[in-house]
Protein backbone atom coordinates (compact mmCIF):
# COMPACT_ATOMS: atom_id res chain seq x y z
CA UNK A 1 0.00 0.00 0.00
CA UNK A 2 1.80 3.45 -1.26
CA UNK A 3 0.23 5.53 1.13
CA UNK A 4 1.91 3.78 4.27
CA UNK A 5 5.13 5.82 3.25
CA UNK A 6 3.56 9.29 4.02
CA UNK A 7 2.68 8.46 7.41
CA UNK A 8 4.06 10.25 10.40
CA UNK A 9 5.96 9.48 13.52
CA UNK A 10 3.64 10.15 16.44
CA UNK A 11 4.88 13.10 18.76
CA UNK A 12 6.13 15.24 15.16
CA UNK A 13 5.10 19.00 15.55
CA UNK A 14 1.82 19.82 14.45
CA UNK A 15 0.07 17.69 16.55
CA UNK A 16 -3.51 17.76 17.56
CA UNK A 17 -4.78 16.64 20.59
CA UNK A 18 -7.42 14.13 18.67
CA UNK A 19 -3.83 12.91 17.02
CA UNK A 20 -2.38 12.21 20.38
CA UNK A 21 -5.34 10.10 21.68
CA UNK A 22 -5.68 8.15 18.56
CA UNK A 23 -7.86 10.03 16.21
CA UNK A 24 -6.09 11.21 12.58
CA UNK A 25 -6.96 15.05 12.87
CA UNK A 26 -7.72 14.88 8.96
CA UNK A 27 -10.28 12.06 9.60
CA UNK A 28 -12.31 13.12 12.14
CA UNK A 29 -15.64 13.91 10.27
CA UNK A 30 -15.43 10.56 9.24
CA UNK A 31 -15.29 9.13 12.52
CA UNK A 32 -18.43 11.00 13.41
CA UNK A 33 -20.14 9.72 10.07
CA UNK A 34 -19.50 6.18 10.71
CA UNK A 35 -21.49 6.86 14.14
CA UNK A 36 -23.91 8.24 12.55
CA UNK A 37 -24.66 5.79 9.96
CA UNK A 38 -24.10 2.81 12.19
CA UNK A 39 -26.78 3.99 14.18
CA UNK A 40 -29.24 4.09 11.44
CA UNK A 41 -28.32 0.65 10.66
CA UNK A 42 -28.74 -0.71 14.47
CA UNK A 43 -31.92 0.94 15.07
CA UNK A 44 -33.82 -2.77 13.65
CA UNK A 45 -31.40 -5.31 15.51
CA UNK A 46 -33.09 -6.23 17.96
CA UNK A 47 -36.94 -6.17 16.05
CA UNK A 48 -36.51 -7.04 12.53
CA UNK A 49 -36.38 -11.16 13.02
CA UNK A 50 -39.88 -10.92 15.03
CA UNK A 51 -40.90 -8.10 12.88
CA UNK A 52 -40.52 -9.77 9.50
CA UNK A 53 -42.50 -13.16 11.29
CA UNK A 54 -45.41 -11.31 11.64
CA UNK A 55 -45.54 -9.22 8.81
CA UNK A 56 -44.92 -12.35 6.49
CA UNK A 57 -47.57 -14.16 7.92
CA UNK A 58 -47.69 -18.20 7.79
CA UNK A 59 -46.50 -19.01 4.90
CA UNK A 60 -43.61 -16.50 5.29
CA UNK A 61 -42.44 -16.77 8.76
CA UNK A 62 -40.42 -20.22 8.46
CA UNK A 63 -37.90 -18.36 5.72
CA UNK A 64 -37.35 -15.66 8.00
CA UNK A 65 -34.14 -17.29 9.96
CA UNK A 66 -32.80 -17.96 6.00
CA UNK A 67 -33.67 -14.38 5.16
CA UNK A 68 -31.25 -13.22 7.98
CA UNK A 69 -28.58 -16.07 7.11
CA UNK A 70 -28.51 -15.00 3.76
CA UNK A 71 -28.28 -11.04 4.59
CA UNK A 72 -25.56 -12.08 6.93
CA UNK A 73 -23.54 -13.95 4.07
CA UNK A 74 -23.89 -10.59 2.39
CA UNK A 75 -22.43 -9.07 5.12
CA UNK A 76 -19.38 -11.12 4.76
CA UNK A 77 -18.83 -10.89 1.49
CA UNK A 78 -18.70 -7.08 1.35
CA UNK A 79 -16.87 -6.88 4.15
CA UNK A 80 -13.71 -9.16 1.83
CA UNK A 81 -14.80 -6.46 -1.03
CA UNK A 82 -14.74 -3.25 1.09
CA UNK A 83 -10.94 -4.18 1.77
CA UNK A 84 -10.03 -4.74 -1.68
CA UNK A 85 -12.37 -2.15 -3.50
CA UNK A 86 -10.38 0.14 -1.19
CA UNK A 87 -7.17 -1.10 -2.16
CA UNK A 88 -8.27 -0.73 -5.79
CA UNK A 89 -10.41 2.50 -6.19
CA UNK A 90 -9.71 4.00 -3.04
CA UNK A 91 -11.50 4.06 0.51
CA UNK A 92 -14.06 7.46 -0.20
CA UNK A 93 -15.65 5.91 -3.90
CA UNK A 94 -16.33 2.40 -1.73
CA UNK A 95 -17.85 4.64 1.08
CA UNK A 96 -20.31 6.30 -1.63
CA UNK A 97 -21.08 2.56 -2.91
CA UNK A 98 -22.06 1.22 0.36
CA UNK A 99 -24.02 3.81 0.96
CA UNK A 100 -26.09 3.77 -2.15
CA UNK A 101 -26.91 0.20 -1.89
CA UNK A 102 -27.76 0.91 1.80
CA UNK A 103 -30.58 3.01 1.24
CA UNK A 104 -31.61 2.13 -2.08
CA UNK A 105 -32.48 -1.44 -1.11
CA UNK A 106 -34.07 0.08 2.44
CA UNK A 107 -36.79 1.57 0.86
CA UNK A 108 -37.07 -1.40 -1.51
CA UNK A 109 -37.06 -3.79 1.55
CA UNK A 110 -39.59 -1.64 3.44
CA UNK A 111 -41.71 -1.78 0.42
CA UNK A 112 -41.31 -5.39 -0.37
CA UNK A 113 -42.39 -5.72 3.26
CA UNK A 114 -45.68 -3.53 2.85
CA UNK A 115 -46.96 -5.84 0.14
CA UNK A 116 -46.02 -8.95 1.97
CA UNK A 117 -43.72 -10.63 -0.75
CA UNK A 118 -41.51 -13.19 0.51
CA UNK A 119 -39.36 -13.22 -2.78
CA UNK A 120 -38.52 -9.57 -2.84
CA UNK A 121 -38.19 -9.07 1.56
CA UNK A 122 -35.39 -12.09 0.65
CA UNK A 123 -34.27 -10.37 -2.38
CA UNK A 124 -34.08 -6.53 -1.07
CA UNK A 125 -33.20 -7.62 2.40
CA UNK A 126 -29.86 -9.89 1.23
CA UNK A 127 -29.04 -6.86 -0.98
CA UNK A 128 -29.12 -4.35 1.19
CA UNK A 129 -26.46 -6.20 3.37
CA UNK A 130 -23.55 -5.08 1.02
CA UNK A 131 -24.23 -1.80 2.50
CA UNK A 132 -22.59 -1.03 5.84
CA UNK A 133 -19.51 -3.24 5.60
CA UNK A 134 -18.66 -1.29 2.27
CA UNK A 135 -19.14 2.01 4.03
CA UNK A 136 -17.74 1.43 7.90
CA UNK A 137 -14.69 -1.04 6.44
CA UNK A 138 -13.64 0.87 3.78
CA UNK A 139 -13.02 4.10 6.25
CA UNK A 140 -11.14 1.43 8.55
CA UNK A 141 -8.96 1.00 6.08
CA UNK A 142 -8.53 4.61 5.41
CA UNK A 143 -7.81 4.93 9.56
CA UNK A 144 -4.51 2.35 8.83
CA UNK A 145 -3.57 4.35 5.42
CA UNK A 146 -3.19 7.34 7.69
CA UNK A 147 -2.04 6.73 11.35
CA UNK A 148 1.12 5.44 12.62
CA UNK A 149 1.51 2.42 13.84
CA UNK A 150 2.54 2.72 17.64
CA UNK A 151 -1.46 4.67 17.08
CA UNK A 152 -2.78 2.15 15.56
CA UNK A 153 -4.06 -0.06 18.06
CA UNK A 154 -6.04 3.22 19.70
CA UNK A 155 -7.14 4.66 16.48
CA UNK A 156 -8.79 1.04 15.60
CA UNK A 157 -10.63 1.65 18.83
CA UNK A 158 -11.81 4.60 18.63
CA UNK A 159 -13.29 3.06 14.98
CA UNK A 160 -15.01 0.27 17.37
CA UNK A 161 -16.10 3.51 19.77
CA UNK A 162 -18.00 4.99 16.33
CA UNK A 163 -19.14 1.10 15.03
CA UNK A 164 -20.24 -0.70 17.98
CA UNK A 165 -21.16 2.63 19.67
CA UNK A 166 -24.36 2.61 16.53
CA UNK A 167 -24.68 -0.98 16.28
CA UNK A 168 -26.26 -1.73 18.21
CA UNK A 169 -25.87 0.76 21.16
CA UNK A 170 -27.18 4.03 19.92
CA UNK A 171 -29.35 2.18 17.50
CA UNK A 172 -31.10 -0.02 19.79
CA UNK A 173 -31.67 2.87 22.08
CA UNK A 174 -32.97 4.74 19.29
CA UNK A 175 -35.24 2.23 18.85
CA UNK A 176 -36.80 2.41 22.47
CA UNK A 177 -37.38 5.94 21.75
CA UNK A 178 -39.07 5.92 18.03
CA UNK A 179 -40.82 2.52 18.43
CA UNK A 180 -43.74 4.49 20.75
CA UNK A 181 -43.45 7.45 18.99
CA UNK A 182 -44.23 5.92 15.56
CA UNK A 183 -47.47 4.48 17.40
CA UNK A 184 -46.09 1.41 19.04
CA UNK A 185 -46.14 -2.52 17.70
CA UNK A 186 -45.42 -2.78 13.96
CA UNK A 187 -46.36 0.46 13.18
CA UNK A 188 -43.60 1.97 15.63
CA UNK A 189 -41.16 -0.29 13.94
CA UNK A 190 -41.63 0.34 10.50
CA UNK A 191 -41.71 4.33 11.38
CA UNK A 192 -38.76 3.75 12.98
CA UNK A 193 -36.80 1.79 10.15
CA UNK A 194 -37.83 4.90 7.72
CA UNK A 195 -35.91 7.21 10.46
CA UNK A 196 -33.13 5.21 10.13
CA UNK A 197 -32.69 5.75 6.47
CA UNK A 198 -32.36 9.49 7.73
CA UNK A 199 -29.59 8.63 10.19
CA UNK A 200 -27.51 6.94 8.07
CA UNK A 201 -27.48 9.55 5.16
CA UNK A 202 -26.60 12.51 7.47
CA UNK A 203 -23.83 10.06 8.60
CA UNK A 204 -22.91 9.34 5.17
CA UNK A 205 -22.84 13.48 4.54
CA UNK A 206 -20.81 13.97 7.58
CA UNK A 207 -17.99 12.04 6.01
CA UNK A 208 -18.72 12.66 2.27
CA UNK A 209 -18.03 15.98 2.85
CA UNK A 210 -16.32 16.27 6.38
CA UNK A 211 -13.10 14.35 5.33
CA UNK A 212 -10.56 16.35 3.11
CA UNK A 213 -7.77 13.84 3.67
CA UNK A 214 -6.05 12.73 0.05
CA UNK A 215 -4.93 9.47 0.76
CA UNK A 216 -8.57 7.92 0.61
CA UNK A 217 -9.49 9.32 -2.53
CA UNK A 218 -6.95 7.13 -5.04
CA UNK A 219 -6.00 3.78 -5.60
CA UNK A 220 -4.03 2.15 -2.43
CA UNK A 221 -2.79 -0.88 -4.45
CA UNK A 222 0.66 -0.61 -6.48
CA UNK A 223 0.10 0.78 -9.94
CA UNK A 224 1.44 -2.81 -11.58
CA UNK A 225 -1.65 -5.09 -10.30
CA UNK A 226 -4.18 -5.44 -12.04
CA UNK A 227 -7.93 -5.60 -11.20
CA UNK A 228 -8.34 -8.94 -10.51
CA UNK A 229 -5.14 -9.08 -8.60
CA UNK A 230 -6.29 -6.66 -6.21
CA UNK A 231 -9.12 -8.27 -5.56
CA UNK A 232 -8.09 -11.37 -5.05
CA UNK A 233 -4.93 -10.94 -3.00
CA UNK A 234 -6.79 -11.22 0.24
CA UNK A 235 -7.46 -14.63 -0.49
CA UNK A 236 -4.12 -15.87 -2.17
CA UNK A 237 -2.53 -14.28 0.73
CA UNK A 238 -4.48 -16.17 3.39
CA UNK A 239 -3.79 -19.60 1.87
CA UNK A 240 0.23 -18.20 1.21
CA UNK A 241 0.58 -16.71 4.96
CA UNK A 242 -0.50 -18.83 7.88
CA UNK A 243 -0.11 -16.24 10.31
CA UNK A 244 -2.86 -13.89 8.46
CA UNK A 245 -4.87 -16.99 8.46
CA UNK A 246 -4.80 -17.08 12.21
CA UNK A 247 -5.73 -14.15 12.76
CA UNK A 248 -8.31 -14.08 10.34
CA UNK A 249 -9.85 -16.51 12.38
CA UNK A 250 -9.35 -15.16 15.79
CA UNK A 251 -11.09 -12.14 14.49
CA UNK A 252 -14.05 -14.15 13.33
CA UNK A 253 -14.12 -15.58 16.51
CA UNK A 254 -13.79 -12.09 18.23
CA UNK A 255 -17.63 -11.01 17.69
CA UNK A 256 -19.55 -14.30 17.11
CA UNK A 257 -20.84 -14.59 20.33
CA UNK A 258 -22.57 -10.79 20.28
CA UNK A 259 -24.50 -12.49 17.06
CA UNK A 260 -25.27 -15.66 18.31
CA UNK A 261 -26.72 -13.86 21.82
CA UNK A 262 -28.93 -12.05 19.77
CA UNK A 263 -30.44 -15.08 18.19
CA UNK A 264 -31.21 -16.62 21.63
CA UNK A 265 -31.14 -14.12 24.30
CA UNK A 266 -34.23 -11.32 23.48
CA UNK A 267 -36.81 -14.17 23.59
CA UNK A 268 -34.96 -15.19 26.89
CA UNK A 269 -34.77 -12.16 28.78
CA UNK A 270 -38.02 -10.53 27.09
CA UNK A 271 -40.22 -13.67 27.79
CA UNK A 272 -38.78 -16.61 29.55
CA UNK A 273 -37.35 -14.29 32.28
CA UNK A 274 -40.01 -11.81 32.25
CA UNK A 275 -38.25 -8.45 31.73
CA UNK A 276 -40.02 -7.31 28.44
CA UNK A 277 -38.72 -6.07 25.24
CA UNK A 278 -37.85 -2.76 26.19
CA UNK A 279 -35.61 -4.09 29.15
CA UNK A 280 -33.95 -6.49 26.70
CA UNK A 281 -33.56 -3.66 24.00
CA UNK A 282 -32.26 -1.17 27.09
CA UNK A 283 -30.13 -4.23 28.40
CA UNK A 284 -28.48 -4.45 24.82
CA UNK A 285 -27.71 -0.18 24.71
CA UNK A 286 -25.66 -0.62 28.40
CA UNK A 287 -23.97 -4.02 27.26
CA UNK A 288 -22.74 -2.20 24.07
CA UNK A 289 -22.38 0.74 25.80
CA UNK A 290 -19.87 -0.38 27.96
CA UNK A 291 -17.99 -1.85 24.94
CA UNK A 292 -17.79 1.41 23.65
CA UNK A 293 -16.36 2.90 26.76
CA UNK A 294 -13.53 0.39 26.75
CA UNK A 295 -12.57 0.06 22.81
CA UNK A 296 -10.47 3.13 22.87
CA UNK A 297 -8.37 2.61 25.99
CA UNK A 298 -7.71 -1.07 25.34
CA UNK A 299 -6.43 0.29 21.94
CA UNK A 300 -4.46 2.73 23.78
CA UNK A 301 -3.55 -0.22 26.35
CA UNK A 302 -2.51 -2.44 23.28
CA UNK A 303 -0.49 0.12 22.19
CA UNK A 304 1.57 0.31 25.46
CA UNK A 305 0.74 -3.10 27.00
CA UNK A 306 1.51 -5.19 23.74
CA UNK A 307 -1.19 -5.57 20.84
CA UNK A 308 -1.27 -9.53 21.34
CA UNK A 309 -0.65 -9.32 25.32
CA UNK A 310 -3.96 -7.18 25.30
CA UNK A 311 -6.38 -9.38 22.92
CA UNK A 312 -5.18 -12.80 24.43
CA UNK A 313 -5.80 -11.66 28.23
CA UNK A 314 -8.68 -9.13 27.77
CA UNK A 315 -10.09 -10.24 24.66
CA UNK A 316 -10.11 -13.81 24.71
CA UNK A 317 -10.00 -14.54 28.42
CA UNK A 318 -12.07 -11.78 29.45
CA UNK A 319 -14.68 -12.18 26.83
CA UNK A 320 -14.84 -15.77 27.91
CA UNK A 321 -15.90 -15.36 31.39
CA UNK A 322 -18.34 -12.20 30.64
CA UNK A 323 -20.26 -14.46 28.42
CA UNK A 324 -20.93 -17.44 30.79
CA UNK A 325 -21.25 -14.76 33.37
CA UNK A 326 -23.93 -13.18 30.91
CA UNK A 327 -25.96 -16.26 30.45
CA UNK A 328 -25.90 -17.85 33.42
CA UNK A 329 -26.46 -15.07 36.12
CA UNK A 330 -30.20 -14.57 34.64
CA UNK A 331 -30.66 -17.72 35.03
CA UNK A 332 -29.79 -17.81 38.82
CA UNK A 333 -31.79 -14.51 39.58
CA UNK A 334 -35.47 -14.39 40.14
CA UNK A 335 -37.24 -14.20 36.92
CA UNK A 336 -38.74 -10.45 36.67
CA UNK A 337 -37.36 -9.08 39.60
CA UNK A 338 -35.64 -5.40 39.42
CA UNK A 339 -32.46 -6.51 41.39
CA UNK A 340 -32.15 -9.93 39.53
CA UNK A 341 -32.86 -7.73 35.73
CA UNK A 342 -29.56 -5.16 37.63
CA UNK A 343 -27.32 -7.82 38.04
CA UNK A 344 -27.86 -9.36 35.06
CA UNK A 345 -27.62 -6.49 33.27
CA UNK A 346 -23.54 -6.15 34.89
CA UNK A 347 -23.14 -9.32 33.93
CA UNK A 348 -23.58 -8.63 30.32
CA UNK A 349 -21.88 -5.32 30.23
CA UNK A 350 -19.28 -7.42 31.55
CA UNK A 351 -19.01 -8.94 28.62
CA UNK A 352 -19.36 -6.09 26.35
CA UNK A 353 -16.39 -4.82 28.13
CA UNK A 354 -14.35 -7.37 27.21
CA UNK A 355 -14.92 -7.70 23.65
CA UNK A 356 -13.01 -4.61 23.56
CA UNK A 357 -9.97 -6.26 24.47
CA UNK A 358 -10.01 -7.95 20.80
CA UNK A 359 -9.50 -4.22 19.36
CA UNK A 360 -6.05 -4.61 18.71
CA UNK A 361 -6.31 -7.05 16.01
CA UNK A 362 -7.07 -4.46 13.78
CA UNK A 363 -3.55 -3.13 14.19
CA UNK A 364 -2.01 -6.64 14.15
CA UNK A 365 -3.36 -7.75 11.00
CA UNK A 366 -1.65 -5.50 9.03
CA UNK A 367 1.33 -5.29 10.80
CA UNK A 368 1.70 -8.67 10.18
CA UNK A 369 2.23 -8.62 6.42
CA UNK A 370 3.60 -4.93 6.16
CA UNK A 371 4.13 -5.19 2.30
CA UNK A 372 0.29 -6.48 1.94
CA UNK A 373 -1.52 -4.34 4.22
CA UNK A 374 -4.58 -3.95 1.72
CA UNK A 375 -4.84 -7.78 1.36
CA UNK A 376 -4.81 -8.09 5.38
CA UNK A 377 -7.51 -5.68 6.01
CA UNK A 378 -9.57 -7.33 3.59
CA UNK A 379 -9.15 -10.57 5.33
CA UNK A 380 -9.53 -8.35 8.49
CA UNK A 381 -13.02 -6.76 7.39
CA UNK A 382 -14.38 -9.69 5.76
CA UNK A 383 -13.69 -11.70 9.35
CA UNK A 384 -15.63 -8.58 11.21
CA UNK A 385 -18.71 -9.60 9.07
CA UNK A 386 -18.34 -13.04 8.79
CA UNK A 387 -18.78 -13.09 12.80
CA UNK A 388 -21.94 -12.33 12.21
CA UNK A 389 -22.27 -15.54 10.07
CA UNK A 390 -20.58 -17.76 12.60
CA UNK A 391 -22.24 -16.68 15.26
CA UNK A 392 -25.91 -17.14 13.78
CA UNK A 393 -24.59 -20.44 11.93
CA UNK A 394 -23.63 -21.46 15.58
CA UNK A 395 -26.97 -21.19 17.04
CA UNK A 396 -28.27 -23.03 13.68
CA UNK A 397 -25.96 -25.76 13.84
CA UNK A 398 -25.59 -26.49 17.95
CA UNK A 399 -28.83 -25.37 19.29
CA UNK A 400 -30.94 -28.42 17.60
CA UNK A 401 -28.53 -30.61 19.13
CA UNK A 402 -27.51 -29.01 22.86
CA UNK A 403 -29.77 -26.35 23.59
CA UNK A 404 -29.15 -22.53 24.09
CA UNK A 405 -26.44 -24.22 27.17
CA UNK A 406 -24.66 -25.85 24.24
CA UNK A 407 -24.26 -22.72 21.77
CA UNK A 408 -22.60 -20.91 25.04
CA UNK A 409 -19.68 -23.12 25.73
CA UNK A 410 -19.23 -23.84 22.12
CA UNK A 411 -18.53 -20.15 21.81
CA UNK A 412 -16.34 -20.95 25.10
CA UNK A 413 -14.30 -23.40 22.85
CA UNK A 414 -13.66 -21.44 20.11
CA UNK A 415 -12.59 -18.72 22.42
CA UNK A 416 -10.05 -21.26 23.61
CA UNK A 417 -8.70 -21.73 20.51
CA UNK A 418 -8.46 -18.04 19.56
CA UNK A 419 -6.18 -17.96 22.69
CA UNK A 420 -3.72 -20.87 21.13
CA UNK A 421 -3.00 -18.88 18.09
CA UNK A 422 -2.36 -16.14 19.14
CA UNK A 423 0.84 -17.53 20.33
CA UNK A 424 1.76 -17.43 16.44
CA UNK A 425 0.54 -13.44 16.32
CA UNK A 426 3.91 -11.25 17.97
CA UNK A 427 4.37 -8.14 15.88
CA UNK A 428 7.11 -4.94 15.96
CA UNK A 429 5.07 -2.38 16.83
CA UNK A 430 7.31 0.75 16.42
CA UNK A 431 6.93 3.38 14.51
CA UNK A 432 10.34 2.93 13.50
CA UNK A 433 10.14 -0.65 12.00
CA UNK A 434 6.76 0.66 10.11
CA UNK A 435 8.81 3.49 8.33
CA UNK A 436 11.73 0.79 7.10
CA UNK A 437 8.86 -1.55 5.93
CA UNK A 438 7.08 1.18 3.70
CA UNK A 439 10.67 2.39 2.39
CA UNK A 440 11.46 -1.05 1.65
CA UNK A 441 8.52 -1.47 0.06
CA UNK A 442 8.23 1.42 -1.73
CA UNK A 443 11.68 0.88 -3.36
CA UNK A 444 11.07 -2.60 -4.50
CA UNK A 445 7.68 -1.88 -5.98
CA UNK A 446 9.69 0.92 -7.81
CA UNK A 447 12.29 -1.43 -8.74
CA UNK A 448 10.29 -4.59 -9.61
CA UNK A 449 6.92 -4.21 -9.27
CA UNK A 450 5.05 -6.14 -6.16
CA UNK A 451 4.87 -9.76 -6.43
Amino acid sequence: MNATTTKSVAGEPGETWLDRIGIPHSLRWGFLGVLIFMTGNGVESNFIAPHMTQALGEAGAPLVPTIIAMYSLAVLIASYLSGALADLFGPRRVMLLGFLIWVVFEVAFLWSLSIDSVVLVFATYFMRGFGFPLFAFAFLVWINSVSPRSRNGAAVGWFYVMFTGGLPTLGSLFAVVSIPFFGGGSTGEVGSMWASTALVTLGFLLAWFGVREPTGRQRLAPPGESASEVVTSGLRLTFREPRVAMGFLVRLINTAPEFGMFVILPAIIADDLGWGQSRWLLMTTVVYAGNILFNAAFGALGDRWGWTRTVRWFGVVGSAVGLLAWWYVPHMVPAGSDWGYFVSLVAGTVFGIMLAGFVPMGAIMPALVPEHKGAAMAMYTTAAGGAIFLGTAVVAVVQPLLGNVGVVWTFVALYASAFVMLHWLKVDQSDEAAIAEAESGHSGETAHGRT
